[in-house]
């Protein structure tokens, strides 16, 4: 895709400054939910714009912008907790909260400073910002992989520091070392979003859960679990083409994962694509032996399948469970199921 210009979603986002400003606790809720809802709206539309236009929409759009780096992880973190701020606001039961007036106030706040910055980047000289043309968005607040490529033996030979430069270098290079050690220890240490998001869904805290593995699957986006958990609850809700959207992405990051190879394939399941399911419970299977509740719908499958011999050896191997309804005389039925609390790997 082409890519767009910051000034140009800086316009879009704009749209979105007064309906900020407007948002009030002391407001009537149905109002409040409609200015975060129209809030994001106009945000949505300056973060398509970034990317020339995009069909892109929510989490998925973030993430997209976060892997092109066109956002910081702080962004897109502050993003993602506005954009579960407005699917909680789209339920005509909910009465939205401080908080979610204030993720969206801090979301808009940061997301337009790093336009503006961007925005004043590009229209200075060439000589100042050559470092920031290898991206439409390459500026402080958007950070860029790509590095200028200079031949050096064309430069001519500095003179000679000072005595006190190299020792001065070497404090700045220690603090420089230091920092990227503590930034690789955070990163390391940033399951705790992870980890609340499993707390939450255990307690049956939806939404906080959903919000926190959003966060979780941006702050490690090489970590399958996150996106096995998201999944299971779009596939819960009965959404069908999320849940195996969801859990596709959680199978590209982790092709030998047991909970996300289950994962797709109950969504696959749940899609009555007995075959797609029988696969990936195969898989899943093959990845740990242990698992009864593959071992149980693979069976289930197979019987689906018209394979009943082989489908009543794997239900006899899983013992009883939800699949146990699984038997010849129920085909034509699905049953349901809820898979035990998932395992990281």
């Amino acid at each position: 895709m082409t890519g767009g210009t910051p000034r140009s979603a800086l316009d879009a986002v704009h749209a979105a400054r007064p309906i900020v400003a407007r948002l009030n606790a002391g407001n009537d809720k149905e109002d409040v939910a409609a200015d975060i809802i129209e809030a994001w709206t106009a945000v949505e539309t300056g973060l398509r714009s970034l990317i020339g236009g995009s069909v892109l929409t929510g989490q998925t759009l973030i993430r997209e912008l976060r892997q092109r780096q066109f956002l910081t992880l702080d962004q897109a973190n502050a993003l993602a907790e506005f954009h579960a701020a407005r699917e909680r606001a789209g339920s005509t039961s909910y009465a939205p909260t401080d908080s979610d007036i204030n993720a969206a106030r801090g979301a808009f706040l940061k997301l337009e400073s790093g336009l503006m910055s961007a925005s004043e980047s590009a229209r200075r000289p060439a000589n100042t910002t050559s470092a920031a043309s290898s991206g439409p968005l390459a500026a402080p607040a958007y950070p860029s992989p790509a590095a200028s490529t200079v031949d050096l033996r064309s430069l001519p030979a500095r003179p000679a520091r000072s005595a006190w430069i190299v020792p001065v270098l070497g404090v700045a290079a220690l603090i420089v070392i230091a920092g990227i050690a503590w930034y690789a220890l955070a990163a390391r240490g940033s399951s705790g979003a992870y980890d609340q998001g499993v707390v939450a869904y255990r307690e049956g805290r939806r939404e906080a859960a959903e919000g926190a593995f959003h966060k979780a699957a941006l702050d490690q986006p090489n970590d399958p679990m996150p996106h096995v958990y998201l999944a299971r609850m779009e596939r819960e809700r009965g959404n069908l083409n999320n849940a195996n959207a969801e859990a596709v992405k959680a199978v590209q990051l982790g092709p030998a994962n047991d909970a996300a190879l289950r994962e797709l394939a109950s969504a696959l399941f749940a899609e009555q694509n007995y075959d797609g399911a029988r696969t990936f419970y195969t898989r899943a299977v093959q990845a740990d032996s242990s698992d009864r509740v593959a071992q149980g719908f693979l069976g289930c499958s197979l019987v689906r399948l018209g394979r009943v011999t082989e489908g009543r050896r794997w239900l006899d191997r899983a013992g009883s469970g939800a699949w146990s309804t699984c038997t010849p005389s129920s085909i034509g039925s699905v049953p349901a199921y809820n898979a035990p609390a998932l395992r990281r790997q």
